[in-house]
């Protein structure tokens, strides 16, 4: 299905969703009120509204964090027991939590009975939301008619997609052959019409089409003009398949400098709205973190200026977005003249690729070990991401040196901001290979989103804690 009828039918999901909770979260509250229990039962309505607000929110998110609403329309029974479980236990404890941090009183059976309740009502939904789609689209969508213009194996295949997606209102109507290659009539899971360019202009006004989709060579396009400007009089939507650069299909997209039109190409996120947010919340959260630790690093630069020769911050040239140098902070963790030293220990490298790394480093101080160990030599870093150079996810940071050393297909990881951590951080640290590195770092660029962030935060702070994987 296309990805606006996708978005269009998790949206109206998740309404449902809320409906359903509201019901249970009202029918565990009356329950609750009327059960004969030693202790009464009631909760002012200004609270009772705040907490149905968070609850609300707590359970579209993690909704949206596991990828629920994209998976109802697989229709698969254990695929939704398994959601709506780990839905409703989150919930419950984010409830539990808030209600913990606010020291609200709520009965303990409220929230038990909230929980059963809004489990068996979203499970007995989820399970008939297959047999509901078809009623959900006649409410809120109509059958939407296309014509393909093509007659090479991208056109049949877009063909075979469209009519397993026949239960989104997605409904093929024929082929159009420019070369007049295909026989009268192409047969997939139906037969369907061949009709003539010449014809197309009677065909639109003798039939209801809604989009035409173009699966032709791009030298072909131009000779199809006129249809483009036949569709564009009638008003019909046109589609045109990007095949003609095969390994450019990340992320396609028009975009205009002026009225000039440009049709972009894109393997990195290039959303701005979410790249601001991240932005922004990496700027609020640095800030707090200096505010929160300024006094502990104050301690400690003075402690490193004690205990070892040096200035307390160590600063280096690093590789930034797209490749911008900038100037990297930490504190300093091995001895002064530590770059002097590192020629003599080539031969101790344990690490594959242009890393130089050592376990057991010579030049490392004992204080500075221990900062190693928990990371609390990267503190200094979150003024790098107050200023830009850096944010909380990302990939690691690269000298120079390292990155003239990149294979091409490397160099993509240059593409994000750097980070504190990122995927790499919570599958090993220092243990992971240069190549495992590299992947996982362009597996978290392709695959990334706020919520990646927050998931790969939430599971570095463990790492971190325990001192895990680091050297």
């Amino acid at each position: 299905m296309f990805e606006r009828h996708r978005k269009k039918a998790a949206v109206l999901f998740a309404v449902v969703d809320v409906v359903l909770l509201i019901a249970a979260f009202e029918a565990a509250y009356q329950l609750r009120v009327f059960l004969p229990l030693p202790l009464e039962f009631y909760i002012l309505s200004p609270v009772k509204g705040l907490v149905l607000v968070f609850t609300l929110l707590v359970w579209l998110l993690t909704g949206w964090w596991l990828g629920v609403y994209d998976r109802l329309y697989a229709h698969q029974i254990r695929a939704a027991i398994y959601d709506t479980v780990r839905q409703v236990i989150l919930t419950t404890l984010g409830l539990v939590a808030f209600q913990f941090i606010l020291k609200l009183d709520i009965s303990r059976v409220f929230i038990g009975l909230f929980a059963v309740f809004s489990f068996v009502l979203l499970l007995f939904y989820r399970i008939a939301a297959g047999p509901l789609r078809g009623w959900i689209r006649r409410q809120f969508g109509a059958e939407a008619f296309h014509v393909i213009v093509g007659s090479g194996e991208t056109a049949l295949e877009v063909g075979r997609r469209m009519e397993a997606a026949r239960e989104y209102g997605i409904r093929l109507v024929s082929f159009v052959d420019p070369a007049g290659h295909l026989s009268p009539n192409v047969h997939l899971k139906k037969t369907y019409p061949v009709w003539r360019v010449n014809d197309l202009a009677g065909r639109l006004r003798g039939h209801v089409i809604d989009e035409i989709i173009f699966s032709v060579e791009a030298s072909k396009l131009v000779d199809l003009e006129e249809i483009f400007l036949l569709c564009d009089e009638e008003g019909v939507r046109i589609r045109v398949v990007i095949d003609v650069f095969p390994y450019a299909h990340r992320n396609v997209y028009l975009d205009r400098f002026g009225t000039v039109p440009f049709l972009t190409f894109s393997a990195t996120p290039d959303d701005e709205v979410r790249l601001f947010v991240k932005r922004a919340l990496d700027v609020v959260l640095a800030s707090l973190s200096l505010v929160v630790l300024s006094v502990p690093m104050l301690l400690l630069s003075i402690l490193l200026r004690a205990t070892s020769s040096g200035p307390a911050i160590f600063r280096q040239v690093r590789c930034g977005l797209n490749g911008r140098t900038f100037t990297f902070y930490k504190f300093r963790s091995m001895v002064e003249n530590a770059d002097e030293l590192k020629p003599a220990l080539e031969h101790l490298n344990e690490r594959d690729g242009p890393i130089f790394k050592i376990a057991d480093d010579p030049r490392m101080t004992s204080l500075g070990r221990f900062l190693r160990r928990y990371s609390i030599d990267e503190w200094p870093q979150l003024w790098n991401i107050l200023r830009g150079d850096m944010s909380f996810v990302g990939p690691r940071p690269a000298v120079p040196s390292e990155v003239s050393q990149y294979a091409t297909w490397q160099r993509r990881r240059l593409r994000m901001r750097p980070g504190l951590t990122c995927l790499w951080a919570i599958h090993g640290r220092d243990n992971v290979d240069f190549d495992t590195w590299m992947k996982l770092d362009l597996q978290y660029i392709d695959n990334w989103s706020l919520l990646l962030d927050v998931k790969i935060l939430l599971q570095s702070i463990p790492q971190v804690v325990a001192g895990r994987g680091a050297s």
